[in-house]
């Protein structure tokens, strides 16, 4: 019996903590209670260092690099929230692209642990995913949503 080779893990950037080297920062779209007249969360929004759109970043995202640029972009809005809303109300909805995530479980991983070194709230944490991208695999979307919900 032959066995084939074990393809190698999209993850694996990630899970070696892989840089991602274009540079990129967060912008944080507030979320308003209408009836309150208050931000009780914000969106964290890619753009480029002098404020470009996330369209020319997305540009430069390749297939071989979107699952550690996913990564990268929720661990800098977690670590910029950290520091921006301190306090232990505010939520913070972070888009993902859900044909980015290999592995439910290992891919939030580093997202609860940089919550958890900048002291930001696991439940303050909301998940969204993109409207700009085709969901190829409905069942394993469901997986991710389960396993998201099931660490918080």
């Amino acid at each position: 019996m032959s066995v084939a080779p074990v393809p190698t893990s999209p993850c694996a950037g990630c899970q070696s903590g892989t840089s991602f080297d274009l540079a990129f920062t967060m912008a944080f779209q507030p979320i308003v209670a209408l009836e309150a007249q208050k931000a009780w969360g914000y969106e964290a929004l890619v753009r480029g260092p002098d404020g470009q759109s996330a369209p020319s970043i997305l540009a430069q995202v390749t297939s071989e690099t979107l699952y550690t640029f996913d990564q990268a972009c929720r661990v800098r809005a977690i670590e910029l929230a950290g520091s921006l809303f301190p306090d232990r109300e505010t939520r913070l909805s972070i888009n993902f692209l859900p044909n980015a995530v290999y592995e439910p479980q290992a891919c939030i991983r580093t997202s609860l642990a940089a919550a958890r070194r900048v002291g930001f709230g696991t439940d303050q944490l909301m998940f969204e995913l993109t409207e700009n991208e085709q969901v190829r695999d409905t069942q394993h979307l469901t997986n991710i949503v389960r396993e998201y919900r099931r660490m918080g």
